[in-house]
């Protein structure tokens, strides 16, 4: 049974998402620890905007929810030290066929702040490949998370959704487009050189920004610039470069403050010391600056908004600003999203009937060979007899196989068991429970 724990902007504050956001261990391996060998994999998706643990149950529905909400709040407490009394109110719960349905609207950007953004997709990949490395992921998880990035894709290229290139990156700017004439004019520093710096690259440069350096407190800035044909700023020169910028954007995973309101009193003095004729230009700028945190934990002291002249943009308050959804573009994305996850669930639920199938047809080609026998003992001359049972059987089967893969579409597969039990006294209730437990893959 598949298993999600969802805490995010619709159900959690920031300040929660934040602690949320900087485990002291991987939480993935630790649910598969604390669930012992009723859970058979997890894949946990962490972004901005949420934290959510799917997980692969091998237990019952009633007993598998239990077991497997206490196994991810006591990872949780583990890696982050968010108990789990804080979390209470915090998340909602899923299980079943209601996992995929979420899963796919998450990946198609459907339960994003900004409603189609494209870094969601990315991230729900990455969670997958993060597993895989954990050796925490499972048949049926790798089955969910590949059909995910499918209905994400079938999103994409059959809706409005995605297509304008959405995203908090991008929304951030348009708030800032409101005080900044000309984009071409502006000094623009970026902290940070993840995937999410190459999308707020690509968005600045479509905003018309051309002034662009780049610092990575991991050293990664000189790779990042040649790659992007931007500015490393070093170490040394950081604090000059923030007090030197008309705008700071910061996007790193680093789990301490980037830039404060020393970091701006530590530029203003070196570029005081400095001649002009090294700095280029004054260090003051007619109008206010701006400094937009996209960072999760907080990349930003908020005592930079004390900084005079410099106004300070988090994500906490971009999705105050968060545009409503595109009622009929967003309509036509959620048909798609529940028609994937049908498939997706139908798929599971043939694959859980197989074991009563093989059953079935195990006991009735059992009876067949014991009569083929007893015909070949009397002598059937050129195997005509045998024949004719063979054909039989086989149309004999035709429905009841029909009706097994039917009825486990529509939930009704236990009506089938009961029926082969009932019917013929086969037991297979073994046997599907080793079918629908998923071989673990350590990719």
């Amino acid at each position: 049974m598949l298993l999600c724990v969802s805490a995010s902007h619709k159900t959690a504050s920031f300040e929660l998402l934040e602690r949320l956001s900087v485990p002291s261990s991987p939480v993935a391996p630790l649910i598969t620890e604390h669930g012992g060998e009723c859970v058979q994999g997890a894949v946990v998706v962490a972004t901005c905007n949420r934290f959510e643990a799917y997980v692969d149950m091998d237990e019952p529905v009633t007993a598998g929810v239990a077991l497997g909400v206490e196994a991810t709040l006591a990872a949780i407490e583990s890696a982050t030290g968010v108990p789990a009394r804080e979390l209470e109110g915090s998340y909602t719960v899923l299980g079943g066929s209601e996992v995929a349905e979420h899963l796919f609207a998450v990946a198609s950007g459907l339960e994003s702040v900004v409603v189609g953004e494209g870094e969601i997709a990315g991230q729900v990949r990455r969670a997958l490949t993060e597993s895989r490395e954990q050796g925490t992921t499972s048949a049926e998880l790798e089955r969910l998370f590949q059909r995910a990035s499918e209905a994400q894709r079938g999103v994409k290229n059959s809706t409005a959704i995605g297509r304008a290139g959405r995203s908090l990156v991008r929304l951030g700017l348009e708030l800032a487009s409101s005080r900044i004439a000309d984009w071409s004019t502006q000094r623009v520093l970026l902290v940070g050189t993840g995937a999410y710096a190459a999308a707020t690259v690509a968005a600045l440069r479509d905003q018309g920004a051309e002034n662009i350096s780049v610092h990575s407190p991991s050293g990664r800035a000189a790779k990042f610039a040649a790659k992007h044909g931007l500015h490393a700023v070093s170490a040394e020169t950081f604090p000059m470069a923030v007090a030197h910028a008309d705008l700071v954007i910061t996007c790193t995973t680093s789990e301490h403050h980037v830039v404060s309101a020393a970091t701006f009193a530590a530029g203003r003095t070196a570029v005081e010391a400095a001649a002009p004729a090294a700095t280029g230009c004054p260090v003051d700028h007619s109008g206010r600056r701006l400094v937009i945190d996209l960072g999760l934990p907080r990349n930003v002291d908020p005592d930079v908004a004390t900084v005079p002249g410099v106004d300070l943009l988090d994500l906490e308050t971009i999705r105050l600003h968060a545009p409503l959804e595109e009622l009929q573009a967003t309509d036509a994305a959620r048909d798609l999203v529940r028609d994937a996850a049908r498939r997706f669930v139908s798929v599971g639920e043939r694959k859980n009937i197989t074991p009563a199938v093989v059953a079935l047809r195990a006991h009735v080609f059992g009876v067949l060979d014991a009569e083929v026998a007893r015909v070949r003992a009397r002598g059937d001359e050129g195997g005509q007899t045998e024949q004719a049972l063979r054909h039989l059987v086989g149309v004999l089967l035709h429905t009841p196989t029909t009706r097994a893969h039917e009825l486990a579409e529509t939930g009704r597969a236990d009506e089938y068991i009961d029926a082969l039990s009932a019917l013929f006294g086969i037991e297979v209730a073994d046997s599907t429970a080793s079918a629908e437990r998923p071989v673990a893959d350590a990719g």
